[in-house]
């Protein structure tokens, strides 16, 4: 993607703030709300991007796993890649436990109730879902392993597939090598065209995200910022800890890696995960970065980046661990050292699995509520701010997947490119 389309995007995202700010959601035109027109142009874009992503997803890593296995390093590329997976989100899982103990945000900025938005019938919904600790691992260990991979993969259920993809790709060089190498063909085949596609797609980034941000800002504004301020200040504090010394620390020592030089080349997919709030929608265009720019192998970037969309979402560790720690304070509630480590533990543990979708990490705030005994309404207050977040952490997500990309590409002795 060339420079001159981050800017055009970086403009599109002032001018949707200012659209947005300045139609609000009653503005029309020939009678049609600007709301509307916002909304359809966003999800266009959105819908043409998550087109592509389940066969993306499936091909990407079968043939980078069916490589990874002709060259019998698979386990060692595998243990490189999840722990670099649990480290990043336990990293993040420490910058958040660390700012919320400092700053307190749940005393400091007491919640009237007047501040706690509506949003009862979606929370109820998603209460309904939630069952205890047990219950939740049960839930991930059969999403692993369905019944039914053609249905998980219509309903966008990441874990089956990427086990289903992992098994196909490992087992292709173990059949006759004539049908392995048509099989191989194929699927190498689906992933060029996915990623023509997405090329296609991209052309219209600018628009897209004119449309996801414009809407976000006409419907939310920013007024809903101001009850909960310091909670949001807290939520960046611990977003920029990680993001800008964190992750640069881990590139430059682990890898060698100029930060800036990465951060400038991945841009693309943090604008269009910020923009779509789904890890999963920005996928081609996290692939496409990580390869064409960052310059990692497709053998590499194949096999990391589509399980991290599951597997390693440490800006949701980090939010979903500031929320509840924020939340209990606002209840009065001072942990203690046992019950700060749960709820960390829990926020890192619930991060695995969730699915790369907007306010997925409702879910798993919920459900440590419920685990530390708190009510999961606890949750409403947060509820304003929510959206906004969403966007952040979604792209701080996808940081950290290329992060986690370009560590394993050095270590597998692959000379990055700088951008």
């Amino acid at each position: 993607m060339k420079n001159n389309t981050l800017l055009y995007v970086f403009i599109a995202m002032i001018l949707a703030g200012i659209a947005g700010l300045l139609t609000g959601q009653t503005g029309t035109v020939f009678g049609v709300p600007y709301l509307e027109i916002y909304s359809l142009i966003g999800q266009l874009f959105l819908n043409a991007l998550t087109l592509v992503v389940v066969p993306l997803v499936a091909a990407s890593i079968i043939t980078g796993t069916a490589r990874i296995a002709c060259e019998h390093s698979f386990g060692s590329l595998g243990l490189k890649t999840f722990s670099l997976y649990f480290l990043t989100s336990a990293l993040a899982v420490m910058c958040a436990w660390f700012v919320s103990v400092l700053l307190e945000p749940g005393i400091k900025e007491h919640i009237p109730n007047s501040a706690m938005v509506s949003g009862t019938e979606a929370l109820q919904e998603i209460q309904k879902n939630q069952g205890d600790v047990f219950d939740t691992i049960r839930q991930i260990f059969l999403k692993l392993v369905p019944s039914n991979i053609l249905a998980v993969a219509s309903q966008g259920q990441m874990l089956g597939l990427i086990l289903f993809s992992l098994l196909f790709g490992f087992f292709i060089p173990k059949i006759d090598a004539e049908a392995g190498k048509a099989l191989l063909g194929f699927w190498k085949g689906i992933f060029e065209v996915m990623m023509c596609m997405t090329h296609l797609v991209m052309k219209a980034l600018p628009l897209g995200v004119f449309g996801l941000v414009a809407k976000v800002v006409a419907t939310t504004g920013f007024s809903a910022l101001k009850p909960i301020a310091f909670f949001f200040v807290t939520v960046f504090c611990a977003f920029g800890i990680y993001c800008f010394i964190v992750l640069p620390l881990l590139l430059k020592l682990m890898g060698g890696i100029n930060p800036l030089k990465h951060y400038k080349a991945v841009s693309p997919a943090l604008f269009t995960a910020f923009s779509t709030s789904s890890s999963a929608a920005a996928l081609p265009v996290t692939i496409d970065c990580v390869e064409r720019r960052a310059g990692v192998s497709n053998r590499i970037c194949s096999f990391t980046v589509p399980l991290a969309i599951s597997l390693n979402l440490s800006g949701t560790a980090l939010y979903s661990c500031v929320s509840v720690f924020f939340i209990c304070q606002v209840y009065g509630l001072q942990p203690g050292w046992g019950m700060q480590f749960l709820i960390a533990l829990l926020a890192l543990l619930t991060s695995i699995g969730m699915a790369g979708i907007p306010s997925a990490s409702i879910a798993a705030i919920i459900m440590i509520l419920q685990t530390i005994g708190l009510p999961a309404d606890g949750i409403v207050m947060i509820m304003a701010v929510e959206r906004i977040l969403d966007m952040f952490r979604t792209g701080i997500n996808v940081l950290g997947h290329t992060c986690c990309a370009v560590l394993v590409a050095k270590s597998e002795g692959e000379h990055v490119s700088e951008f």
